[in-house]
C-alpha cells in the first residue's frame, strides 16, 4: 500500500514539474518583452538623436522606432535598430516631432510603445562666427539669427552687434531693437548647457558685458530665441558658437527634452502605421 501511494506522489509531482515546465515555455513564446524606459532625446541642426536604458529580456531582438506629429496619437513606424541609440535625419528645423520607442523579441513579439513623453524641435546652429567692433568695422559688427549672416549692425534685420568703449575698456554685446531681449546666462563649459530660454533675467539696459565663455540668451524683436556662447573676446572682436530656434514663441533652444514619464496609454492599435 505504501509502495503504490508513493508511485502516486512520484506521479503527481512528475506531471506538475512538466505541467510547469510546458506554462515557462509558452510564456517565453507569447509574451513580449518589457517596455523601454528612459527615452530622451536631444536637438541638433535637421536631426534629432534618441536613446535609452538597454533592455535586459534575455530573448530581446531589437527595438522599434515611432513617430509623430501629435502627443497622444499617429505613431508611425519609422526604424528597427539593434542599439539603444538611434539619430533621425528625416527632419526638418522647426518642426517638432513626438517619438515612442518598442522592443521586440526573437519569436516576434513586440512591447507597447514607451510611457515617456519625447518630443523634439530641431534647430540650425553654427560655430566660429566672427563679428567686429561697430567702431570700427560697423559693416561685419552685426548678427542676423533669422539668415544666419554677420551683417552691418545698422542692418534692420541685425538682432544683435558687438561694441568695444575704449574709455571704459568694456566690451558689450548690444540689442538693435527696442523689442529685442538680451540676458547674460553665464559661465558654461559648452553651448549645450542651456536648453531652454528663460523667462525672467532680461537685461534693462539693452545691453549686456561680453564676457568669454559665457553664453548669452537672446529673445528677438520677430519673437524667436537664440543663444551664443563666447569662445573668443578682444578689443576687436568677438567669436561665438550659436543656436537658433526657427519655431516662433518655442524656447527650446537644445539638450534634452523628454521625460516626464508621463503614460499616454497607447498600444499600436491606436498608431497610424
Amino acid at each position: 500500500m505504501k509502495s503504490q501511494y508513493t508511485l502516486f506522489v512520484l506521479l503527481f509531482a512528475s506531471l506538475a514539474f512538466w505541467g510547469c515546465e510546458a506554462y515557462i515555455y509558452e510564456t517565453s513564446e507569447n509574451y513580449p518583452p518589457a517596455v523601454p524606459r528612459g527615452v530622451m532625446s536631444i536637438t541638433g541642426d535637421e536631426r534629432v538623436t534618441l536613446s535609452w536604458y538597454p533592455n535586459d529580456d534575455a530573448d530581446l531582438a531589437g527595438y522599434n522606432v515611432y513617430r509623430s506629429g501629435n502627443a497622444e496619437t499617429g505613431f508611425y513606424y519609422l526604424a528597427t535598430t539593434s542599439s539603444e541609440i538611434y539619430v533621425d535625419t528625416d527632419v526638418e528645423n522647426g518642426v517638432t516631432y513626438y517619438y515612442a520607442v518598442t522592443a521586440f523579441d526573437l519569436d516576434g513579439n513586440e512591447s507597447e510603445l514607451s510611457y515617456d513623453l519625447v518630443y523634439d524641435t530641431p534647430r540650425p546652429e553654427g560655430y566660429g562666427v566672427r563679428i567686429f567692433d561697430m567702431n570700427q568695422n560697423p559693416e561685419v559688427a552685426g548678427y542676423d539669427f533669422s539668415d544666419y549672416l554677420v551683417v552691418d549692425f545698422r542692418d534692420e534685420l541685425a538682432d544683435i552687434y558687438f561694441e568695444y568703449d575704449p574709455q571704459s575698456n568694456g566690451l558689450y554685446i548690444n540689442r538693435t531693437a527696442d523689442d529685442t531681449d538680451i540676458q547674460d546666462y553665464g559661465y558654461t563649459e559648452t553651448l549645450d548647457d542651456v536648453s531652454y530660454a528663460p523667462e525672467k533675467g532680461w537685461s534693462q539696459l539693452g545691453y549686456v558685458e561680453a564676457i568669454e565663455g559665457h553664453t548669452y540668451i537672446i529673445w528677438t524683436h520677430d519673437n524667436h530665441f537664440a543663444k551664443i556662447r563666447l569662445t573668443r573676446v578682444t578689443p576687436t572682436m568677438l567669436e561665438f558658437d550659436w543656436a537658433y530656434q526657427v519655431d516662433p514663441g518655442n524656447p527650446e533652444l537644445l539638450l534634452q527634452m523628454s521625460g516626464v514619464n508621463k503614460a499616454r496609454n497607447l498600444d499600436k492599435s491606436r498608431t497610424g502605421g
